[in-house]
């Protein structure tokens, strides 16, 4: 069965909303999540609304890093992930999503991309 973007068909108390009548609809498709890991850079593409497409990156061991200092970016290696704030097991499944903190060789950074939708990963050092 299709994963929908549907609010659920049961209210908060447990009781049932009306129906909706009707079935449902290709715009309100939704996605397994990317999941994207800390390995050898690989990525698939997905088609979208209006055939567009979106790069899904599956994984990757690299980040382009911006120095706040310099204002410069630069493309290094990570070397682990610290903290996600997303999930707490995350960290030791080496998942990262926006917000994931990582060690690099530059020192500790944070991501402001999201790897799963845009296919590249952006972070900002702290």
């Amino acid at each position: 069965m299709a994963i929908s973007q549907l609010r659920s068909l049961k209210k908060p108390s447990g009781g049932k909303y009306k129906q909706q009548g009707r079935k449902k609809k290709a715009y309100e498709l939704g996605r397994e999540p990317a999941l994207t890991k800390l390995e050898k850079k690989r990525s698939k593409y997905v088609r979208t609304k209006g055939n567009h497409r979106k790069v899904r990156l599956l994984s990757t061991d690299t980040a382009n890093l911006f120095n706040p200092k310099d204002k410069k970016y630069e493309q290094v290696k990570i070397k682990t992930i610290v903290d996600n704030p997303a999930n707490r097991h995350f960290v030791r499944r080496n998942i990262m999503t926006k917000g994931t903190v990582i060690e690099t060789e530059k020192g500790k950074a944070r991501i402001t991309s999201r790897p799963g939708q845009d296919g590249a990963v952006n972070a900002v050092l702290i």
